[in-house]
C-alpha cells in the first residue's frame, strides 16, 4: 500500500502536480519500495493524503498505467505490475531465458499439428508450397502473467514434439535433445498494435503495443529448421543488444 510512501510535492514548480506524483511512484517502483503485486491506496485516500484533487491523482495513475508500471484489476484495485522481462538477443529460447532469470515460465499449447504450408513460409523453410509442416502455437507465461504468443513452423519429423514436452521444456532444448544442431538465426524485431484475439490471450486492451520478433533458425548444414513469428507484451518485455564497434 502507499500509506507509508513519501511523496514530496513542490507546488511552486512549473512541473504539473500529477507528473510529480507519477514520477515519485515510478521511482519507488524502480527502487523496490513498491514491489510487484503491491496495491496502491484508492484515489480518494491518495488524494486526501496528498491534498490533491481526485482528477489529478487519476491522471497520475493513468500515466503510470500507460507506461506499463501499474495495472487496474476489477475487484482488486491498482497494482504494481510484475517486473519487466529483459532478454538478451541470443540464439536461445524464451523458456530457457525465463527459467534462468527466475521468472517461473509456464506454457499453454494452443496448437500442435501438421498443416499445409503457404508460399511465404515454404520459401523460408525451403519446401514446396502445400507441403505439410508442423505448426505450433503457444501462450507463454512469466511469473503467472501472460507474456507472449509464439507461432512456429518446423519441418515434419525433425523432433518428436508433444504438448506435454512443450509445456515443460523450451523448444530449442527439445530440438537440441533430438540432435538438431542449431548454429545461426536471422531475426527481425518490430512493433505493432494487438489484435482482438491477441489482446484477449495477453490480458491487454485491443490496440495495446506489442513487440514482434520474426526468426528463422538454421542448422550447421545451412538448412532452415525452424521459423518463428512471436508477439510480446511491450509493458512486460524488452530486448537488450550489445553493440560492438568494427
Amino acid at each position: 500500500m502507499t500509506r507509508d510512501l513519501a511523496i514530496d510535492l513542490d507546488r511552486s514548480s512549473p512541473v504539473p502536480l500529477y507528473f510529480q506524483v507519477a514520477e515519485q511512484i515510478a521511482e519507488a517502483i524502480r527502487r523496490g519500495d513498491l514491489a510487484p503485486g503491491s496495491r496502491l491506496d484508492n484515489e480518494i485516500l491518495l488524494a486526501d493524503k496528498l491534498g490533491l484533487s481526485r482528477p489529478t491523482i487519476r491522471q497520475a495513475i493513468q500515466y503510470l498505467v500507460d507506461k506499463g508500471l501499474l495495472v487496474r484489476k476489477r475487484g482488486v484495485g491498482t497494482q504494481v505490475v510484475h517486473g519487466q522481462v529483459k532478454r538478451s538477443v541470443e540464439l536461445t529460447s524464451l523458456y530457457d531465458d525465463l527459467r534462468r532469470a527466475g521468472q517461473e515460465p509456464a506454457t499453454q499449447v494452443l496448437a500442435l499439428e501438421p498443416r499445409p504450408v503457404d508460399e511465404d513460409i515454404a520459401g523460408i523453410l525451403g519446401v514446396e508450397a502445400g507441403t505439410e509442416i508442423l505448426y505450433l502455437e503457444r501462450l507463454r507465461f512469466a511469473a503467472g502473467e501472460p507474456l507472449a504468443v509464439l507461432h512456429n513452423w518446423l519441418p515434419l519429423g525433425l523432433a518428436p514434439l508433444t504438448a506435454a514436452d512443450l509445456e515443460g521444456r523450451g523448444l530449442y532444448e527439445l530440438l537440441r535433445g533430438a540432435g538438431v544442431r542449431m548454429r545461426v538465426a536471422n531475426q527481425r524485431i518490430g512493433a505493432r498494435a494487438a489484435s482482438q484475439s491477441e489482446a484477449k490471450l495477453l490480458d491487454e486492451r485491443r490496440g495495446a503495443p506489442l513487440l514482434t520478433m520474426i526468426r528463422t533458425t538454421y542448422d550447421d548444414q545451412g538448412r532452415a529448421v525452424e521459423h518463428g513469428s512471436h508477439v510480446y507484451r511491450a509493458s512486460h518485455y524488452s530486448l537488450e543488444v550489445t553493440l560492438i564497434e568494427r
